[in-house]
């Protein structure tokens, strides 16, 4: 079996994927045509020449237009029928993914169209495919705390379908200490915590993350090996973090993966995943980002193996599924020897 065999065929958790940012050029002008609606590219190809980042802004300038393309309940399934098939096919067995409710309702669209669709593509993958999948439901941090609130209110009816909230969009200069209530708040409902700290902004974002909002899992947190307590602090922990190399190169939060902290993660004893973030738009899905850190790094199968356990010990699934997961991770690692 070559290493390339072994890595998509490696039982693994995605937890950290913006299901939005799982839209491929050709879903999207495929979805342009069925909703009658206009975008600024006139084939796939412009699409993908227009995915060229400097910065994470530069990004979700793209990101948000593309968004606009999803309009009704059958777009949202279809979204994310398309993401599951490539995420199994990659060896994903469970997936966490996160959705951004108010990029579509400030658009006008229902919330019950976004997550209706969404829970009827999760569903249909798991009848399909046996993945299964949780719904994290992310704020936008360049927007305010009120707006995260109603946006918390509207999801009432569809609490029980959804097991986290996260924050996510701009960091830079939207500390994760503008939501602290609303974490809160989502916390007395039930809900688990993650957000993104320390992609762009500094560690004491991460302190920030794991003091006021009380955080599960970290999205992110390179830059947490900045600062050498805050690392051991999250060793210690044992706290998950959902790192993603295609994103971190494309947004030059690395120049090169060969400069990727990876590695340094695992050897500071850091539960690091490896995650897709917005594959449509970064060059890859989870098997890419797990091939591309292997090669820039040079992480043997031990390491791989490490990095999917984490992902399962770091998911939201009770105990007994968690234990299922890293057995048959286990076999399969045995037999590949």
């Amino acid at each position: 079996m070559t290493d390339h065999d072994f890595i998509a065929g490696l039982p693994k958790a995605e937890l950290h994927l913006h299901i939005e940012g799982s839209l491929e050029p050709e879903l999207m002008f495929a979805l342009a045509t069925r909703n009658n609606i206009a975008i600024p590219f006139a084939s796939v190809e412009e699409v993908r020449a227009a995915y060229s980042f400097s910065r994470l802004q530069d990004f979700l300038d793209i990101y948000y237009a593309g968004a606009n393309v999803l309009q009704t309940q059958d777009d949202f399934r279809d979204l994310a029928l398309a993401y599951f098939d490539r995420a199994a096919a990659d060896g994903v067995v469970h997936a966490e993914i996160m959705f951004d409710p108010q990029t579509h309702t400030d658009r006008g669209i229902a919330f019950g169209a976004v997550i209706e669709g969404l829970l009827a593509g999760m569903a249909e993958a798991e009848a399909k495919h046996g993945l299964t999948s949780k719904l994290i439901l992310s704020f936008l941090r360049h927007l305010d705390e009120e707006a995260a609130f109603a946006t918390l209110a509207a999801a009432g009816p569809w609490l029980d379908r959804i097991d986290a909230v996260g924050l996510d969009s701009s960091e830079l200069g939207h500390p994760p200490e503008k939501f602290a209530r609303v974490f809160a708040a989502a916390r007395a409902k039930g809900l688990r915590l993650v957000a993104h700290a320390g992609e762009e902004g500094p560690p004491d974002y991460v302190y920030q993350a794991l003091d006021l909002l009380g955080i599960d899992r970290l999205d992110h947190g390179n830059r947490s090996l900045e600062d050498s307590i805050l690392t051991a602090r999250l060793a210690r922990t044992g706290m998950t973090l959902t790192v993603c190399p295609l994103s971190n190169l494309k947004l030059c939060v690395v120049d090169a993966m060969t400069n990727h902290p990876i590695d340094r993660m695992l050897r500071a004893g850091l539960r690091a995943t490896i995650n897709s973030d917005d594959p449509a738009y970064f060059g890859g899905y989870i098997a890419d980002n797990y091939r591309a850190a292997a090669a820039g790094r040079g992480l043997d199968r031990d390491d791989l193996a490490l990095l999917a356990r984490n992902s399962f010990l770091g998911s939201f699934l009770p105990d007994d599924a968690v234990a299922a997961h890293l057995a048959t991770l286990d076999a399969y690692v045995e037999a590949s020897r």
